[in-house]
């Protein structure tokens, strides 16, 4: 089993994890009964957690967000279907890694999944590169969801990452067009979609697969025009304040959903999603077949009247929104 990484904020838990580790190594090596001394540390681990993580501030819920052993678009998929296939390339010569998708089963609800995919370790992160995709990758999510639409399937839309890749090369290949074309096309699709914010939401790189009849986010995750780091350097030309411009960017579920930005907020397991994965991911399955079965009962028209409703209204608080950023702490 690999070692928790635990946050900065966590350290409170270092002397506790390290315990319960040491009197699990000596279960394993004797014969001595522990159960007891075990429980009580565990409970004891268990407390703190709940304690430390209910009252994050935001810059501590982007740590969590970033966690890197936070579940990916491709471990819930595993997790929630019953059967899961694949599919590959733009059909234009590119099969973006940071942008992944298929065809899956969810009961007997068939699906087409899609979203961002990030790296366990720096290796699989430069091959995704860190989540960031690539024209490539929302042209692959475009083909994709418009089968999504011909075979009349529901789209289930899993975002997480930093941002679009904002590469050169990137930006040769039509990077703003494509991401511009997705959201012009996913208005016009006549099948429920559901977007759920399952790590960080940034910029255009989170908009390009975010367009939903319903947008989800776990607990921790957070959602933002633009990192706080790169926020703080434009406006106070130090990143070191990204803390402060965390707080007014509002990002978290929790402000989003206060907002009405956010239709639902699902709950995470104490210590975050990363600490009982198959916990979030069942969590994650019955919110999905749940508000499915809410949109499936809507007509096609009545979707696409909704969905240009929802977003109307979402301007209009944008519009409204006056979040106190304008002077430097």
């Amino acid at each position: 089993m690999a070692r928790r990484v635990l946050l900065e904020f966590e350290k409170p838990l270092v002397e506790l994890e390290e315990q319960i580790e040491q009197i699990r190594q000596l279960a394993r090596d004797s014969e001595v009964d522990v159960s007891q001394q075990l429980l009580q540390l565990e409970t004891l681990a268990t407390r703190r957690r709940e304690e430390i993580f209910s009252s994050l501030s935001p810059a501590q819920k982007i740590q969590v967000a970033r966690h890197p052993q936070r579940p990916s678009t491709l471990d819930y998929i595993q997790v929630i279907t019953d059967e899961w296939i694949e599919l590959h390339g733009d059909r234009r010569g590119n099969d973006d890694r940071a942008l992944v998708g298929g065809v899956g089963r969810i009961g007997d609800q068939p699906v087409v999944l899609l979203g961002h995919q990030k790296g366990r370790d720096m290796k699989e992160n430069v091959a995704r590169n860190f989540g960031m995709a690539s024209p490539g990758g929302y042209r692959k999510a475009l083909r994709l969801m418009e089968h999504a639409d011909r075979f009349r399937l529901p789209i289930l839309s899993f975002i997480d990452t930093p941002g679009a890749y904002a590469g050169v090369k990137a930006e040769e290949e039509g990077q703003g067009e494509a991401i511009a074309v997705n959201l012009r096309e996913m208005f016009r699709l006549r099948v429920p979609i559901i977007a759920v914010v399952i790590g960080e939401g940034g910029s255009g790189g989170a908009l390009g697969i975010g367009v939903a009849d319903r947008l989800l986010m776990f607990e921790h995750s957070v959602y933002t025009v633009a990192s706080p780091e790169a926020c703080a350097s434009i406006l106070w030309r130090d990143a070191g304040k990204a803390p402060a411009a965390a707080e007014a960017l509002r990002i978290t579920g929790a402000d989003l959903l206060q907002l009405g930005l956010v239709d639902a907020l699902l709950k995470e397991p104490s210590g975050g999603n990363h600490w009982a994965p198959v916990q979030a991911a069942e969590t994650l399955r019955q919110a999905l077949l749940s508000h499915l079965a809410e949109l499936q009962t809507c007509s096609e028209s009545a979707l696409l009247e909704a969905r240009y409703a929802k977003y109307r209204r979402m301007g209009q608080v944008l519009e409204g929104a006056t979040p106190d950023h304008a002077h430097a702490p």
